[in-house]
């Protein structure tokens, strides 16, 4: 029996590599952190300013200050408003539109595949002024739903790459057998593509919401009434347009303003980390 060889080890370069990689993301970390310290902090800090530090005590003043109609209540309900309604557009539509270029082959797919790809990269603010113009035309201007609707479009594109690629991962077959039972394609989404791809479907809704919950510049150019206002405008008020800074509350609000996301996400993480449920279906 030969003798057992032992464990060899890790070249230093390789050892030293690693090292560099987790250093990296231990800075990149605390970049991260250390802001979101500094909100969580200063939000309970009777005496907050821009540095970070202990607080000196704890108190609750800073969101009894925020809480009211019109600093708060009022801008998260615009923003649930605009960011639930153009979320919900941007789900349905990019399913509907996935669903042929993932099911039915042609030509012209990987062309209209790469023009969505390029309308990805496209900066919104270089399209907004033509926007503004035409939406000054056709009424929409300072109007709640004009503004769901180029909330849905602007993010149409990149969420129906993702949902294609997501459906191109739910077997055929399952389809295939559904419509020798007499179902439609339509049926045949709704009841079996959908349901199976549901981690699909949860990072395309979460991808959507959290990008129009924090878009600042499309809402502030077409809602022009104050009480339209959602709450990723209404927060540069504290920036000193109505006097100085009020850091605590500025970060009580910030406190407030994440929570619906933080929850978005809690309650859908489930599905987030979930497979395709597909189980025995192909079998046999």
């Amino acid at each position: 029996m030969s003798p057992r060889r032992a464990p060899r080890r890790a070249p230093r370069r390789v050892r030293s590599r690693a090292l560099a990689a987790n250093l990296g993301l231990l800075i990149l970390a605390a970049a991260f952190a250390l802001p979101l310290a500094w909100v969580v902090l200063s939000a309970l800090d009777p005496r907050a300013d821009v540095g970070m530090k202990t607080p000196d005590g704890l108190t609750l003043d800073h969101f009894d200050a925020v809480l009211t109609e019109e600093i708060t209540f009022t801008p998260l309900r615009n923003s649930l408003l605009l960011c639930g309604g153009g979320t919900l557009l941007t789900v349905v539509g990019a399913a509907l539109a996935a669903y042929p270029l993932s099911r039915y082959p042609s030509r012209l797919n990987r062309p209209f595949m790469l023009t969505i790809l390029f309308a990805t990269s496209l900066p919104i603010t270089a399209i907004m002024v033509p926007v503004y113009a035409l939406f000054v035309r056709v009424d929409l201007i300072d109007t709640m739903r004009g503004t769901i609707f180029f909330f849905a479009a602007s993010q149409l594109p990149f969420a129906i790459w993702l949902m294609k690629n997501f459906m191109d991962g739910v077997p055929k077959e399952l389809e295939e057998a559904a419509w020798t039972d007499g179902a439609s394609p339509f049926q045949s989404l709704v009841r079996i593509v959908l349901p199976l791809m549901g981690p699909g479907v949860a990072v395309v809704t979460v991808f959507s919401f959290v990008m129009m919950w924090g878009n600042f510049f499309v809402p502030f150019m077409l809602l022009l009434s104050p009480d339209q206002m959602p709450a990723a405008v209404s927060i540069n008020d504290f920036f000193g347009s109505k006097g100085a800074i009020v850091y605590g509350q500025l970060a009580a609000f910030s406190v407030i303003y994440s929570t619906p996301v933080i929850l978005l996400y809690v309650l859908i993480a489930r599905r987030l980390g979930t497979g395709f449920a597909l189980g025995g279906a192909v079998k046999g």
